[in-house]
């Protein structure tokens, strides 16, 4: 299994919440700002609405957090001709979110870009954004790699701090449109049902009655809604 498949399947079984960007653009030969159309989702409550509202409106990295950070998500997953890189979904925009939804990341997202800079400016005389790729992943080759049996709050601020930002850029790229095409994924997909299998009919020895397979298991038929009669037999 190569390098990005491996990172792929670390978040094959996780789900994260999207967020919706609401704004104003200038009308066509106007100066007056229209609302663009607002995006709702089914089962959403209104203190749900008005925390993402909050959250829209605020601002927690700083724009070279912002460029070291997709310097740094980019290093995690690259792109290649045949995939896209995490800047192409936007992952830092996801970690600004997930920053500000919860409070607890931002002291480790904006230590860990200190503490890039200061071993980048200590070993090559240059903030991390600004070194050579070689440079920047000789940085990381020491922080990328923990103890699984040394406990998360034992281990060095840095490397939970790589932790972190490897697991909000997969997150973040595989619940992106772009990392659910390439992971293939299409959603609940109705299928064919032909009964259950000749074999464990037979294991179980039960089987179908003649006249029940051409009413129940007649795919022809699978857009026809059954009809029952009062005392509950089925009429078609």
């Amino acid at each position: 299994m190569d390098r990005r498949k491996s990172l792929k399947s670390i978040v094959l079984g996780t789900v994260a919440g999207g967020l919706a960007i609401h704004g104003c653009k200038p009308e066509a030969g106007s100066e007056e700002l229209v609302e663009s159309p607002k995006i709702t989702y089914p089962g959403r409550v209104p203190l749900e609405e008005e925390l993402l509202a909050e959250l829209e409106e605020e601002q927690f990295l700083n724009p070279h957090e912002i460029e070291t950070l997709t310097v740094l998500c980019d290093l995690i997953l690259p792109g290649s001709e045949e995939f896209k890189a995490a800047s192409d979904a936007k992952v830092v925009d996801f970690i600004e979110f997930m920053a500000k939804d919860n409070e607890a990341f931002q002291p480790d997202i904006r230590g860990g870009v200190m503490w890039l800079d200061h071993k980048c400016n200590t070993e090559n005389g240059v903030e991390f954004k600004a070194a050579t790729q070689e440079q920047q992943k000789a940085i990381l080759d020491e922080i990328a790699y923990y103890d699984p049996e040394v406990p998360s709050n034992e281990r060095p601020f840095e490397v939970n701090f790589f932790s972190l930002i490897r697991n909000l850029t997969m997150t973040g790229f595989y619940t992106s449109k772009i990392g659910i095409e390439e992971i293939g994924y299409k959603g609940n997909m109705p299928n064919v049902w032909d009964g259950v299998p000749d074999d464990v009919l037979e294991q179980h020895g039960v089987a179908y009655e003649e006249e029940w397979l051409a009413k129940c298991v007649d795919q022809s038929k699978r857009g026809i809604i059954a009809e029952w009669d009062e005392n509950g037999n089925l009429l078609s």
